[in-house]
Parts: structure tokens; sequence; C-alpha cells
């Protein structure tokens, strides 16, 4: 089978992204997805997505981690995709979309800048200084000093493969606030791609919402990735209540090619 692919980046977070709406790709192998998003023998990515067909929604966002297996909610998968829909013929600025958490909106603000509508959280658990909450994917967040000099894959590693995790798994965020800064710097670790990526969606709203700078009301966070700054609007509604969750930023069309899958090393 010959892929047809284009290749996109949010933030430096990097997704291969095909057109499944003819059903075509539905038997694509945890295996070949894996060698599809390896950097050496692969295409290299993040993740994978299939924009797919769907009654009552504009598409579907289907998500696969880089291991291979389907994933939780992408925030940055869900604005390049939402690019990739208008670039594939979907005609709109706006746009309703149904990932593996829900429907979602999005909204292409300017050329690259795109808006994406995430679901309301109602929950923060607190443990022992650090945060646990779930913005479609979930996320643990600590507060760290010096978060240049911090080893993100070994201390990552090391909470994401818990006794109080492993099963499941988690994605782990550090976070690094500076007193008269607005600026919220955070690295994380990836669940599914199993290292630090240079960005993360639903990470960076995770840690926006621990942030919060108004007690009730309006919020704007802007949170610098290693790949760039996203900004995350909001409403906070009580203690651990938010609603109305907008991630924005910019997304970039990268390349685009073919790749003929009897060609990738499965052995």
């Amino acid at each position: 089978m010959i892929l047809k692919f284009k290749k996109y980046q949010g933030t430096g977070n990097d997704f291969i992204i095909a057109d499944n709406r003819d059903g075509s790709l539905a038997t694509l192998s945890e295996t070949t997805i894996q060698l599809l998003c390896d950097r050496h023998l692969g295409i290299g990515a993040d993740g994978l997505m299939l924009l797919q067909e769907k009654e009552g929604y504009d598409f579907e966002m289907k998500y696969f981690n880089a291991d291979g297996k389907e994933g939780s909610m992408c925030g940055n998968g869900g604005r390049c995709i939402t690019l990739f829909a208008q670039e594939s013929g979907i005609q709109k600025k706006h746009f309703h979309f149904l990932a593996i958490d829900g429907p979602h909106e999005a909204h292409i603000r300017s050329a690259n800048i795109v808006a994406l509508r995430m679901n309301d959280v109602n929950s923060i658990q607190e443990q022992r200084g650090d945060f646990i909450l779930n913005t479609g994917s979930p996320h643990f967040i600590r507060l760290v000093q010096d978060i240049e000099q911090l080893n993100v894959v070994k201390e990552g590693r090391a909470i994401r493969f818990s006794k109080e995790f492993e099963a499941d798994g988690i994605n782990v965020n550090f976070i690094e606030t500076k007193k008269g800064q607005d600026i919220i710097q955070i690295r994380t670790y990836e669940r599914g791609v199993e290292n630090e990526t240079l960005s993360c969606g639903t990470g960076a709203t995770a840690a926006a919402l621990v942030c919060f700078h108004n007690e009730n009301g309006l919020n704007n966070v802007t949170v610098k990735t290693r790949g760039g700054k996203l900004l995350i609007e909001y409403i906070k509604m009580g203690k651990h209540q938010f609603n109305n969750i907008w991630l924005s930023g910019p997304a970039h069309f990268v390349f685009e090619g073919f790749i003929d899958l009897s060609t990738l090393n499965h052995e």
C-alpha cells in the first residue's frame, strides 16, 4: 500500500496526518504506525492522525501515539488536523469535530494560528505539592526551579512508570513560574512517546489551569514550551472548576510525500 501523507507541527509537536475519509487506512497496524513515527526507520513524528468522516461533524480525528497505540486527546494534534482539514478541501474557518474525548470546536484565527476548545475540567487532585488533572489526557504537574537544568526524561520516566501510574500511564509536566511574569515555562515527558517532546497542548492547558491568576472569572495564561508559545484562555468558575477553555497557537505544514508501506522494516 502507498500512503499519501502530510507532516504538520504545532510548537514543535509533530504529526503525520493522512486522509482516511474513504476508509482505506482502517487496517494500519500498531507496528506499521510505530515504524512510520520512528525517526530513524520511518518518517518520524510524535504521533499519527487520520482524518475521518463522521456524520454530524466536519470530521473525526483519530489519533495514535508514536508507540502505535490509539491515544487520548492531543491538543496540538487537534490544532494541526484542523489546518489539514481546511487544506484537504473542507473550506471553513470554524470547525466542529469529534475526538476520542468528545466533540471539539476549532477556529483558524489567521493563516497559521489555530484555537481549539478543550473540554471543561471539574477536578484537580493535589498530591504532596503536585497536581493531577485530566484535560483530555491525564497529566501530572510538578513545580520546579531551574527547569533548564532538569533531566526531564529521567525524572519524568520515574513518575510515569511509578507503581501508581505504570498501568495506565500519565504525562508528566515540570513547570517553572517567575515572580512578576505571566509566562509559565514547561517541559513535558509524554507517555506513548516515552520521551520529552518539544510541546504538549493538553499539558500546557493543565499547567495553565493550575497557575490561574484570577481567582474567579477570565484567565489568559501564556505557556512557553521548548517549541514555542501557547495561549490558554479560560473561565475559572470555582476552586477546581474551569470552562470555556481555549488552547491557541501556531500550526504549520512541514512537508508532504508518499511512502510504500511494504518497504518498512517489520523485523
